[in-house]
């Protein structure tokens, strides 16, 4: 098995990170790289082009490459931190060359040809794009429905059909496009096939009109219709048939980097609203002073790190627990989403007025607050990803929690080396095993003497098994996605316990990390407080007394222009 580069996101925290330092420090009003430009070009419903020159130059389509193939990609955590960047500046420029590129392209390199592989690998070595074109307007999230046909001829195959609202469209190279290539209803009725752009015959190619949006203005969101198209046979990436299969365990990684690398969207939002509270007075104090508004600004802060740890393990897990990740990504796709949503909400209301301005200096908050919404959505929205969860939770209930093996510490440790990413570990079920929460049990245990984290804990172990029985008990329609209310709500519990277990294994298992905050219980236990309280559990005696030092450590970072992530590298 290969291993990884060990990844040196502990190395120079001083210093933003090369991507970071290339694009500058966006609050510098002369910047052409700064949030008045992006700004200015989301108001026109496009791309900014300085943007997207600095990534041509530092080379981005390499970053979701494999290295057997010449690119930089082995590690989903360090992809992650690599786009996050660009999220931080226009969640549309890390779509439109991050998500739709990387999207894009994990079929192909789970699926495809040696000779399709290295020939998309060209393409975004030399920074082309790529569009995936997977789902359709009438079914939305549904792809196994798809109306899109491709029928197979002795020598080619033929595409009809449309696909609308897909990103990069008119720009791509390379379109990953769904097909149904069987009328039997099964898993092995569908295709995926790599058109070449270049080659397609253009007469069979309409372009649809652009689609524009509340939220990223500036992606080129496009629809393209087949009619009688042909392409060479050799277009279909992998067999025919197991497209399927193949979706269930690619987009395992998409759904897990994609919410880790929006952090960088909501790090600014709290950075900017932070900036707001320490320069706004009112009542002869600032903003920040207010109780309210300190309390808005610590709990933003702790959600921001409770999904950073959760999604950062999650990427981890798609090397060291590849059996797993199929129920840990649809969770971490749901619920870090929602702990955004919800964090920009609350940033908002100390905003104020100011959070709706198009101009000015905090204008990037209205374009971040509309893009966050259309960004979570990409791929697959939560109700998608829960539906994913729903059918496993039984078997997992019933083999795994209270009995299972905690999982490897190596999940949690932010530093720590991974096997390359291999797709064919990747599965299409969890099976009979949940390492996670596994070790949130096991955590649990060594914390049981701490007076509040061992409280906290406690919750969560009951939490956990009431969990277990509901899920035993669920009649078997509602153990399928087209499952009751009950059913979700198992989901959206079952993802607050990850997200637990992942910030208790985050704060046990990284004894190298530089960072003395991040050794302190103080901002475990504040996360713990705060996802307990999502789970409606009563507060824990003494967990509050926490918060005065987690919003210090928010003022310090502020200050020093330190991430707020879990990280902490200096930001340009």
């Amino acid at each position: 098995m290969t291993t990884a580069t060990t990844p040196d996101c502990y190395a120079d925290l001083g210093n933003p990170a090369p991507l970071e330092a290339l694009f500058g420090d966006p609050e510098y009003q002369d910047n052409p790289l700064g949030f008045a430009a992006f700004v200015a070009a989301d108001e026109r419903g496009d791309l900014l082009p300085a943007g997207e020159r600095v990534l041509d130059a530092y080379g981005l389509g390499a970053e979701f490459v494999p290295r057997r193939l010449g690119g930089r990609l082995d590690r989903a955590d360090r992809l992650a931190r690599v786009l996050r960047p660009l999220f931080r500046r226009d969640a549309a420029l890390g779509l439109g060359h991050g998500a739709s590129n990387l999207v894009g392209a994990v079929n192909v390199w789970a699926q495809g040809g040696d000779q399709q592989q290295r020939w998309l690998a060209d393409v975004l070595c030399r920074n082309g794009r790529i569009a995936a074109a997977y789902t359709d307007m009438s079914t939305g999230n549904d792809v196994s429905n798809t109306a899109f046909r491709g029928t197979l001829r002795q020598d080619h195959l033929v595409l009809d059909g449309r696909k609308e609202i897909i990103n990069n469209l008119a720009r791509a190279e390379a379109v990953t496009v769904l097909a149904r290539t069987s009328p039997e209803p099964g898993s092995r009725s569908h295709s995926m096939v790599l058109v070449d752009m270049a080659t397609a015959p253009r007469d069979r190619l309409r372009f649809l009109p652009r689609y524009r949006t509340v939220g990223v203005r500036a992606m080129y969101l496009g629809g393209l219709q087949f009619d009688h198209c042909p392409v060479p046979v050799t277009a279909v990436a992998g067999e025919v048939g197991a497209a399927m299969e193949t979706i269930l365990r690619s987009f395992q990684v998409t759904r897990a980097v994609l919410p880790a690398a929006a952090l960088g969207a909501v790090d600014q939002q709290l950075r900017t609203v932070t900036g707001f509270a320490l320069g706004r007075r009112l009542y002869h104090r600032t903003v920040a002073d207010l109780p309210h508004a300190r309390s808005v600004l610590t709990d933003a802060f702790v959600d921001l790190q409770a999904a950073d740890a959760f999604a950062t393990t999650v990427c981890r897990a798609l090397h060291l627990l590849p059996g797993q990740t199929s129920v840990y990504a649809a969770a971490v796709k749901y619920l870090v989403p929602l702990l955004f949503k919800d964090t920009v909400d609350a940033l908002g209301q100390v905003l104020g007025a100011r959070s709706f301005l198009r101009e000015g200096p905090h204008a990037v908050f209205q374009k971040h607050a509309r893009d966050l919404p259309v960004a979570s959505l990409v791929h697959a929205g939560g109700t998608v990803c829960q539906a994913t969860v729903i059918p496993q939770l039984p078997r997992l209930a019933r083999a795994a929690w209270l009995v299972g093996e905690p999982a490897p510490a190596g999940v949690f440790h932010l530093a720590g080396d991974l096997p390359e990413l291999d797709f064919d570990r990747l599965s299409t079920t969890a099976g009979r095993y949940d390492p996670l929460l596994g070790s949130l049990v096991d955590a649990a245990a060594r914390v049981r003497d701490e007076p509040v984290l061992g409280r906290l804990t406690a919750q969560l172990v009951d939490e956990l098994t009431a969990l277990k029985q509901a899920c035993q008990e669920l009649a078997p329609r509602d153990r399928t996605p087209l499952a009751g209310p009950v059913s979700f709500e198992l989901t959206h519990r079952y993802a607050v316990l990850l997200a637990a277990a992942c910030c208790l294994g985050v704060w046990l298992n990284n004894p190298d990390h530089p960072g003395a905050y991040a050794h302190r219980p103080e901002w475990v236990v504040a996360a713990l407080a705060r996802l307990t309280a999502r789970l409606g559990c009563p507060p824990v005696p003494g967990a509050e007394a926490v918060r005065p030092a987690v919003f210090r450590e928010l003022l310090d970072r502020y200050e020093s222009g330190a991430g707020f992530d879990l990280i902490g590298r200096h930001l340009a």
